[in-house]
């Protein structure tokens, strides 16, 4: 009788967990789209949607970093495009040719990017989303200036590059791999390093983490340069998926990777968040944005109900967390 007491409140806790109650959200979304369209759960839909969206799957794992602290990064999309834009640049004038030194170069341009908006939030005591905004409109700035505000065309890209983001392994997109890796290093992370763990403690009470001898400053600095350095890699995920370099590329994009946060359980009041969680509400928005169309919704009720549908899975989302606070709060003994 115990040992069956004790099984249903495993099994009632494990139900109540949000990366529990975002999978069945995600699968019952699934269901009643395969409902609506019988070709969405096949492999040629499933791989087209991790390949289109592989780029913001990534990207939302430097962002749950940010939220992590407390913080927040709408330059994102601006530090992307400016990474892409300038190694296309590179490439069309023969400087960079293999894959693996325009992903180089890519990420080291996002890095620095990310540790220059780290120094004015951490040094100048710059409010984040301020500070983020004006790096926003300077890093956009920047990919036209350098840009002339054309296009870099696929045939001026170098050909290792290309084939490299259309080709796989294990018949699965390089993309792809990318996406699972990065995943496999911020759980790692995240779960078991100090530093993740400082993480979570400065999002948590800074003061008090401040107090315990972590230096807040060095955390902030290095999460948002990690967080530039993973918004250059994806500038050239996404150029070389499309082999096409665009200055006006990832705008808005800063949008659906809060959205992936927000949705997988990270709290906007930093503290709170798991790579897990963010990997779901990631493919949930991906899910979301290439199923729309397959349902026949008309193009302009598309955004409206992606909103919508984004907004009840916060709801959920919000409504367990409550339920989980609450039974904290009964556990503790007075």
């Amino acid at each position: 009788m115990k040992k069956n007491t004790l099984q249903k409140s495993r099994f009632g806790e494990l139900l109540r967990s949000r990366e529990i109650s975002l999978l069945l959200v995600l699968i019952l979304l699934c269901a009643v789209i395969q409902f609506r369209n019988s070709n969405f759960l096949t492999f040629s839909v499933i791989n087209s949607i991790f390949k289109n969206y592989a780029y913001t799957m990534v990207l939302s794992f430097g962002m749950l970093l940010v939220l992590l602290i407390g913080g927040i990064d709408i330059s994102i999309g601006a530090t992307l495009a400016l990474s892409g834009m300038s190694a296309a640049i590179l490439m069309k004038n023969g400087v960079l040719t293999s894959a693996l030194s325009v992903y180089l170069v890519s990420t080291v341009i996002g890095l620095v990017c990310g540790l220059l908006i780290g120094l004015v939030i951490a040094k100048g005591k710059v409010i984040p989303i301020i500070a983020t905004l004006g790096f926003q409109y300077i890093y956009r700035g920047l990919t036209y200036a350098i840009s002339n505000s054309d296009w870099v065309g696929t045939s001026e890209m170098s050909m290792p590059f290309k084939q490299f983001a259309q080709g796989g392994f294990l018949g699965i997109n390089h993309l792809i791999w990318i996406t699972i890796l990065a995943f496999v290093v911020f759980f790692i992370f995240l779960k078991w390093s100090n530093f993740g763990r400082q993480i979570y403690a400065v999002g948590s009470n800074c003061d008090a983490a401040g107090i315990s001898g972590i230096r807040i400053d060095r955390v902030k600095i290095a999460v948002y340069t990690i967080n530039g350095a993973i918004a250059g890699l994806c500038g050239s995920m996404l150029t070389g998926y499309y082999a096409t370099a665009q200055p006006d590329m990832a705008s808005g994009s800063e949008m659906d990777v809060i959205a992936a946060c927000v949705i997988g359980g990270v709290s906007l009041n930093g503290g709170q968040g798991s790579a897990v969680g963010v990997m779901l509400g990631a493919i949930t928005i991906a899910v979301i944005s290439k199923s729309l169309s397959m349902v026949g919704i008309n193009a302009f009720w598309q955004q409206a109900l992606k909103g919508a549908i984004i907004l009840l899975a916060v709801i959920i989302n919000v409504l367990v967390q409550r339920g989980i606070d609450r039974r904290a709060l009964e556990g503790r003994e007075i």
